[in-house]
């Protein structure tokens, strides 16, 4: 029998310490949404006056022949303005992307008890962590959302730890996806006048994490949010989007584009992928490239899914900005630091916009 969830430690026990999650709650007939979960009206999302971004999908596959500079100043100037833009003919399988939604609503279709193997306290493996919200313990309103995290190794350790549910499809993700984030790099870098080898984008990307989020319906989605205002703190996120729609960017005051400050609506577009910068590519380009504020909402229609892959540095990786700019720009505009130190900052605290960047200000 489901616990009043009017109670705060009787929900905590219930979502949170016993792995039933935000679905749990959902499946056992909630019809208003628990206070926990409540955000402050500063938090809330208005779905009725938020603008939907214009920005057409970049084609990648005109990176190769004639219109391949003209690409390039597409995803650089998005990656200098919204630090958010979509990607067509990217490499990725339509029918996988189609596979992996699917994919991602059966396991969180799964009985609690089955996915609750993976909570961070009793997970068989390091690999695997299956949760809810973001950190919480320490959060003032609880997020709308389940997720299962899975870390990559190598081959034969992700089919040997990762959940059988979804552990082939996921991994298949993973590995269609690299070129295209490679790519993006070389890209990037290139037009910040630095010309990385194949060893240096690797040690870029060296730590990769495929998530699956899952957001329940909800019976007032306009008190909840599925995620609160974050950056990722990665070099460059790849993003599944279902056909629900719900992720909301900010435009940064300072970008040279319409709607500063405003948050706009990334719709969803078949079979594109949705690519964002993270913090650790802001901080090498020395603040040249956004990591980009966003927030999701929730639905009352329909469950929605959304798979990312976070590609990181490696942990014991320093990481400041590429000396080349610092020696251009006249200034660092960052410190330099050890990865782990920044995540253990990122991941001990509520999510809370751009905050996390003020770790590594100088």
């Amino acid at each position: 029998m489901a616990p009043s969830f009017d109670n705060g430690s009787s929900l905590f026990n219930f979502v949170v310490r016993d792995g039933n999650g935000v679905k749990g709650m959902v499946d056992s007939g909630i019809s208003k949404v628990p206070e926990a979960y409540i955000q402050p009206p500063v938090e809330q999302i208005d779905k009725k006056n938020a603008s939907k971004c214009e920005m057409p999908p970049i084609d990648l596959s005109r990176l190769v022949g004639p219109d391949h500079d003209k690409v390039a100043k597409e995803i650089v100037r998005a990656a200098e303005t919204l630090g958010f833009f979509q990607v067509v003919n990217h490499g990725v399988p339509v029918d996988l992307l189609e596979s992996l939604k699917d994919t991602a609503h059966n396991f969180f279709g799964l009985p609690a008890e089955r996915k609750a193997v993976y909570r961070t306290e009793s997970s068989p493996t390091p690999l695997v962590k299956y949760g809810t919200s973001f950190v919480p313990a320490k959060e003032k309103a609880l997020e709308w959302k389940d997720y299962i995290s899975m870390v990559y190794t190598n081959d034969a350790e992700v089919l040997q730890h990762w959940p059988i549910e979804c552990r082939e499809v996921a991994l298949e993700y993973l590995k269609t996806s690299l070129d295209m984030v490679k790519k993006l790099l070389e890209v990037l870098m290139e037009n910040l006048g630095v010309k990385l080898d194949d060893s240096k984008i690797d040690s870029l990307i060296g730590n990769k994490t495929v998530n699956m989020n899952y957001y329940p319906t909800c019976p007032n989605p306009e008190l909840t949010v599925g995620v609160g205002r974050h950056s990722d703190m990665g070099t460059l996120t790849v993003l599944l989007q279902d056909g629900i729609g719900g992720l909301y960017v900010k435009v940064p005051d300072d970008a040279d584009i319409d709607k500063k400050g405003e948050w706009v609506e990334i719709p969803p577009v078949p079979g594109a992928l949705v690519i964002n910068v993270g913090d650790m590519l802001q901080i090498l380009s020395n603040g040249k490239y956004k990591s980009a504020e966003h927030r999701v909402r929730t639905t009352s229609t329909k469950s929605r899914v959304s798979i990312p892959i976070f590609t990181i540095p490696k942990p014991t990786e320093k990481i400041a900005p590429l000396p080349q700019l610092v020696e251009k720009d006249g200034i660092a505009r960052y410190k330099e630091f050890v990865l782990a130190d920044y995540m253990n900052n990122f991941f001990g605290n509520p999510h809370d916009g751009k905050k996390s960047l003020d770790f590594a200000r100088i």
